[in-house]
């Protein structure tokens, strides 16, 4: 398991609970502490081993009375890790009613990264409270944590694969949380009538919509644009996410995709397919596949990209999908040329599948 250690940290004396407690006890209530949930590009959790308490620990610490808690985690993560990366964004709130501290606490739990690899080889111990840091998958960090910080854990990388939020209390989510409650007992309290209606519309699952168009050259190629973010190795149809906040419909957000990533102003033609793609722990992804005919030589001449978006495009044929675009999207492109051909549609797919 990848470790990086102190060199010869200077350990302070461990203070006894009686002193922690008066140290507590002496703070304004309610404490307020902020809590760094640090990811690598692999996906892991920063955890730590502290030289003043028996239990792992996640980076962050008590908020200044002059700080506010992004202040605070970006201070606490400079002095126990010698990082200066951005805090990031909210993830979950967790209040614990007054305990062995004799005192309330409220913790804002953050994102931090991903650490790139230079940022994770660069953690160090300059004031020698932390003695080792170790990245761990997500479920072995919650394994290894103790009960009061594991929940936390658990529910803030609930709210970030949702890009939700999570309020919790004492550990636990809340009804009406948007995220971290188990979905089993969300559907008992639906089924119960236990939610209010605010509740009830913030804890139901999310998804996320988008609208594509399948463009073909006149030797059939289908047209595939490179991008410039995430996975670049990985191509797409022209496209991109609804803006249905905005009171965009699917077929107004496949035309604006298609003017701003390719500088082409075309009405897209039929509805060839609706996808509906689930992971577990992920809000379902929906996508309206639309016919944008056939693209002769002076229209794709015409393609103009946007370079804050995508490398370059293509046309290729249908054989060669697979070394170039995930087996969903190809999936879906497939039964999209079969509809166009055959006159049928708009197809139903579940992951590409009809």
């Amino acid at each position: 398991m990848p470790k990086t250690r102190a060199q010869e940290p200077a350990v302070p004396d461990r203070p006894s609970p009686d002193a922690v407690r008066a140290y507590y006890a002496a703070q304004p209530a309610p404490l307020v502490a902020a809590t760094g949930i640090v990811l690598d590009t692999r996906g892991r959790v920063l955890v730590l081993t502290t030289s003043y308490k028996a239990d792992l620990e996640l980076p962050g610490g008590t908020v200044e009375d002059t700080e506010t808690p992004e202040q605070g985690l970006a201070r606490e993560l400079r002095e126990e890790l010698d990082l200066g990366v951005p805090v990031g964004r909210l993830l979950a709130v967790d209040s614990r009613p007054p305990g062995r501290l004799g005192r309330s606490l409220i913790v804002h739990v953050h994102l931090v990264g991903p650490l790139s690899p230079g940022e994770a080889a660069a953690i160090a111990f300059a004031d020698g409270e932390i003695t080792e840091a170790r990245w761990l998958r997500p479920e072995e960090a919650c394994a290894v944590l103790p009960d009061r910080i594991a929940p936390r854990l658990r529910a803030g990388l609930a709210a970030l694969h949702t890009g939700s939020f999570a309020h919790l209390v004492d550990g636990v989510p809340q009804p009406g949380s948007p995220a971290g409650l188990d979905p089993a007992r969300r559907a008992a309290l639906e089924h119960a009538g236990a939610l209010d209606a605010a509740s009830h519309r913030a804890s139901r699952p999310k998804a996320l919509t988008a609208a594509s168009v399948v463009f073909t050259a006149a030797d059939g190629g289908i047209l595939l644009v490179q991008p410039a973010y995430g996975r670049t190795d990985r191509w797409n149809l022209p496209g991109g996410g609804i803006d249905s906040d905005l009171g965009e419909i699917p077929r107004a957000a496949a035309r604006r995709e298609v003017r701003e990533e390719l500088g082409l102003d075309l009405a897209p033609g039929r509805l060839l397919a609706v996808n509906w793609s689930h992971k577990p722990g992920r809000p379902a992804r929906i996508r309206f596949l639309y016919d944008g005919g056939v693209l002769d030589a002076p229209t794709l001449a015409r393609i103009r990209l946007d370079p804050t978006e995508l490398l370059q495009w293509r046309t290729v044929p249908r054989e060669e999908l697979p070394g170039l675009v995930k087996g969903v999207l190809r999936r879906q492109i497939t039964a999209c040329l079969d509809a166009r051909a055959d006159g049928t549609g708009p197809l139903e797919l579940h992951a590409g599948r009809p």
